[in-house]
């Protein structure tokens, strides 16, 4: 303050400040400080705290500024310092450093000249970090220039595609049931013209179709294994057509893609027995089945996806059959040794699962395709829980058996009941088994995870077999 109680700032002088003070303001004013003799050498460094680029610039000191700054960014300096004093504001100026460790990186400098000596004080600010950022930015155009690019390409091949392929093809979306594309080919076909036709909606295009049936026939077909074209008439043209189906996605959008061709020029796939096969396949009340030699499914129809609760083919195709059925591994061992042997296997009992761990009591049949490189197991299941209701009455299996053993009340120890019961329940198994596997002990004794030779003991224990048979 002066004597009349004015700061010293607002007449334009500055109070004297200690050295070890103005080093500290002057690091703190930016990032990197240079103290440059009139001999264009390094007097001092100062460096933010801040920056961590202290062990860096610690040999700066006492070496010649040209040694650590580019050839280009010495030369501009150089003529930067010589008219530095025919300036009235500060010059700003931007080098690139690079040391003898091959580091480099650009700061922005103010020059001042202080001192009589003519000595010049660098106060600089590191632009590394807008230098990044700029790269980052340069990086980020070339990518978008690139798909752009790659964009177009692909868009161009697509368009030629369309416009030169004979095949008529039709682009339908799934979500609002109107054609996005279609080529020449198919508008032909249709009988119209492509620009009439882009929005229209494609269940208007066919006699007698209303959308949501229309497409979710569509969709049905598509996802068939083994389906074949739908024959519908085209309204403009009066013309009977085939269409086929195929689903994809493309940007998170559902598209229908439907191949067309004349009804009368398409050469028949194979006599009416062939497709009356392929319609009950499909329309068929049981449920149809086929898996490969290891009992992996390769294809359902849609009485057993409504059997087993599942939601479409994809969802069961892969999956091992004794993932639907009651005993796993067990019942699908049995299925497929007995069938490998004798061919094919009648009116075998289990129950289905659901993916809803629900059961349903079945009658499985299947047939041994091995006339091929790749072997086939073809099953035919039928529901039976309204007959198998019916059929078993209320109430507990054996009745003779517990009845004796209900009689030991009173007249035995509960040991000699339990020992009772265990033979009555174990005999039960034993029949049930064999039943299921048609007598055939091996596999009853695999179901029960018995040895053989122990089944044979407790048939005969139970009079289930002749002494003296096999």
């Amino acid at each position: 303050m002066t004597t009349d109680g004015r700061h010293l700032l607002n007449g334009g002088k500055l109070p004297l400040i200690a050295p070890e003070l103005l080093g500290e303001i002057i690091a703190s004013a930016g990032d990197l400080a240079l103290l440059i003799s009139p001999s264009h050498k390094v007097v001092s460094v100062l460096v933010n705290p801040a920056q961590g680029i202290q062990a860096r610039v610690a040999d700066w000191e006492g070496v010649s500024l040209q040694s650590i700054l580019a050839a280009e960014s010495w030369r501009k300096l150089e003529a930067r310092l010589a008219d530095l004093g025919n300036r009235r504001t500060p010059a700003v100026i931007e080098l690139n450093h690079a040391d003898r460790t091959a580091w480099e990186f650009p700061v922005r400098y103010s020059l001042h000249r202080i001192g009589s000596d003519d000595s010049v004080l660098m106060i600089g600010r590191d632009l590394r970090p807008i230098a990044e950022v700029q790269q980052q930015l340069i990086s980020a155009q070339l990518a978008l220039e690139r798909d752009y690019e790659a964009q177009r390409e692909a868009d161009t091949r697509y368009r030629v595609l369309m416009e030169v392929g004979r095949d008529p093809i039709v682009i339908v979306s799934m979500s609002t049931g109107r054609i996005t594309d279609l080529n020449p080919a198919a508008a032909t076909l249709l009988g119209g013209s492509r620009a009439d036709m882009i929005g229209a909606a494609i269940a208007q295009e066919f006699e007698g179709r209303r959308r949501g049936e229309f497409l979710e026939s569509m969709a049905n077909l598509a996802v068939a294994e083994s389906a074949g074209p739908i024959e519908l008439s085209a309204r403009r043209s009066q013309k009977r057509l085939l269409v086929t189906p195929t689903m994809f996605r493309a940007a998170g959008e559902r598209l229908l893609m439907c191949q067309l061709d004349h009804a009368d020029t398409v050469t028949p796939q194979g006599d009416d027995l062939t497709g009356n096969l392929a319609r009950l396949y499909q329309d068929g009340v049981d449920g149809i089945v086929f898996t490969d030699a290891d009992g992996i499914i390769v294809s359902a129809n849609e009485a057993f996806l409504n059997l087993t609760d599942s939601a479409n083919t994809a969802s069961v195709r892969g999956r091992s059959l004794a993932d639907y059925l009651a005993r796993g591994a067990v019942d699908l061992r049995v299925l497929m040794d007995n069938v490998k042997r004798t061919g094919q296997l009648r009116l075998y009992a289990t129950r289905l699962t659901t993916d809803f761990s629900g059961q349903t009591a079945v009658e499985l049949s299947a047939s041994w395709l091995n006339d091929r490189p790749n072997p086939v197991l073809a099953l035919v299941v039928r529901d039976v829980s309204r007959a198998d209701s019916l059929r078993r009455p209320a109430g507990v299996p054996n009745e003779e058996g517990m009845r004796n053993v209900m009689e030991l009340v009173g007249s035995s120890t509960l040991r000699d009941i339990v020992a009772e019961t265990t033979d009555v329940i174990e005999k039960m198994c034993i029949e049930t088994a064999l039943e299921l596997t048609r007598n055939n002990r091996v596999a009853a004794a695999d179901m029960l995870s018995l040895s053989r030779q122990s089944l044979y003991v407790k048939l005969r224990k139970y009079g289930l077999i002749n002494k003296d048979s096999d």
